[in-house]
């Protein structure tokens, strides 16, 4: 008996080549590599990548993010987010999941994880879920945050 098989999608992946300049914003399904230079939106469901010869001007929203060249502006990342060593961000980081490699520059501010309702009353209220006051609710939980060392 025979089987129908359908072929596989190739992962894509969109890319701005080096020495391309892009003004306007760009919206993807997949993965996205600026190796040029983006003066805009970019809005991308899968992976922003940001090479190190590349760079932002504007907005990056993404599902995750690799920067390793230069942002001006904000970056929103659902998962993790990845500054390498040759990063240079100035702007605003709002993400889940943050890893800064040795050498990676950030002017501006970061904020990390999502807090929820129960851990919020914690924090407010100083107490824990069943009413009882907690004895460290002064102390946060806190974000998920790695440093790795570059090579």
């Amino acid at each position: 008996m025979a089987k129908n098989f359908s072929p596989s999608t190739p992962t894509q992946i969109n890319l701005i080549a080096a020495g391309t300049h892009v003004e306007g914003s760009l919206s993807a399904k997949d993965d996205t590599r600026v190796s040029g230079s983006l003066k805009g939106i970019l809005r991308v469901d899968g992976k922003a990548i940001i090479a190190q010869e590349g760079s932002v001007e504007g907005e990056i929203h993404a599902e995750e993010a690799d920067v390793a060249g230069r942002l001006l502006g904000d970056i929103f990342v659902k998962g993790r987010l990845v500054l390498k060593e040759t990063a240079r961000v100035e702007g605003t980081i709002r993400t889940s999941r943050l890893i800064v490699e040795e050498g990676a520059i950030i002017e501006g501010t970061c904020h990390m994880g999502q807090l929820d309702k129960s851990r919020a009353d914690v924090l407010k209220n100083g107490m824990t879920g069943n009413g009882s006051k907690s004895e460290n609710a002064a102390t946060p939980k806190a974000s998920t945050f790695s440093l790795m060392a570059g090579d």
